[in-house]
Parts: structure tokens; sequence; C-alpha cells
């Protein structure tokens, strides 16, 4: 397994962690230097906050763990696309790098030109898809009942 899968794999059990709470299943870890120093998940039922967001969350502890503001040495894994306000904050975070597992064709940062990310951050995606993808499409059609 390479470090991508391994650290998507870390992302995957954050949004589990949402899941149980009955949020909409999507986690994050942020990397840096090939250590995890933030784990996160969604949270916006629970603080009834619409901006509790796992990028968002991911952001603010890892930003706390480094006592500074700027991420551009580390790397966010994340299960879903991000939106475009994570993906704006990420901007000004300046996070180095964005992996992401599944695709939002609805919300994603990339439906919009020019990019909402800073300039140097580079974007991987697809990372175990499948698995982010389905916790997502399953959390969505138990809700449709």
């Amino acid at each position: 397994m390479d470090d991508n899968e391994k650290f998507m794999k870390a992302a995957l059990q954050e949004a589990m962690k949402a899941l149980d709470s009955d949020e909409v299943p999507v986690g994050a870890v942020v990397v840096c230097e090939g250590r995890i120093v933030a784990r996160a998940h969604n949270l916006t039922e629970r603080l009834n906050d619409p901006t509790a967001h796992a990028e968002m969350q991911a952001i603010t502890m890892a930003t706390s763990a480094f006592g500074g503001k700027y991420l551009e040495t580390c790397t966010l894994y994340v299960t879903l696309e991000p939106c475009s306000m994570c993906a704006a904050a990420l901007s000004w975070a300046q996070i180095g790098k964005i992996v992401y597992g599944a695709s939002d064709p609805k919300r994603g940062f990339s439906l919009y030109s020019p990019s909402l990310l800073h300039p140097k951050t580079i974007v991987e995606k697809g990372i175990l898809e499948d698995e982010c993808s389905s916790l997502v499409k399953n959390f969505f059609k138990s809700k449709r009942g």
C-alpha cells in the first residue's frame, strides 16, 4: 500500500466517525513530513454549524499544531472533493497538496474557474474513489428511504 492509500484510509476512518454520528460521512487528515498532524470529520450537525466541514476542522487543528496559519508543506487527504468554501479556506492556508477520494459533481471546487485554490497547490484525485464514493452515496440513499 502506498502513502496515498494509507493516509486516505485514515481519512476514511474519520468519515466512519461522522457516519456513526449521523453526519455526512466525510473525513480528513493533514499530513506533514509523513506524519498525521490533524484528524477530523464533519461536525455540522453536532455543532449546528454549516461551516464545520471535515476540511475546516482539519485546517484549524493543523494550524494549531504548528502555531501558524500556513500549511504549505502539508497534504490534506479528504474522502470527498472539497466544496468552494473549503477550497477557499485551503487557499488561505496555502496547503501544499490536496488528495481526495470521490469527486463531488454538484458542489466540488473543480466546478469553478479560475480555481479557488492557491496557485501552488497540487491536486490528486481518485484515491480509494470507490470506497469514498459509496460511503457518501449510501448515506444519502438511506436518508431518502
